[in-house]
């Protein structure tokens, strides 16, 4: 009865020690998951702050872009009026000029 008392008693230790490795091992499965969502996580929300940074420079460049073609309306109309004011850019009828 001692012997089957004894070993009995290892068994229902052997048991608990079995559950723990299990359990170690889910935990460990878990806690890799968890690292694992972590790292998409940020992995996510740094693409997000690369993502608003993008579109800040692309509406940064697009006011810049439309405030260049405002400047060269500007400068083109200038020019015109530089050059219908010059005698040296003047359109000559060769025709009324032989006459």
């Amino acid at each position: 009865e001692y012997l089957s008392r004894k070993l009995s008693s290892g068994v229902e230790r052997a048991r608990p020690a079995v559950m723990n490795t299990d359990m170690d091992a889910v935990e460990a499965e878990n806690q890799v998951e968890l690292e694992e969502k972590t790292r998409l996580i940020n992995q996510v929300l740094e693409l997000q702050h690369t993502l608003e940074d993008l579109s800040a420079r692309v509406d940064a460049v697009k006011e810049e872009n439309l405030k260049l073609k405002s400047e060269n309306q500007v400068l083109g109309q200038y020019i015109e009026n530089l050059m219908s004011a010059s005698s040296v850019f003047q359109t000559t009828d060769t025709k009324s000029k032989r006459k």
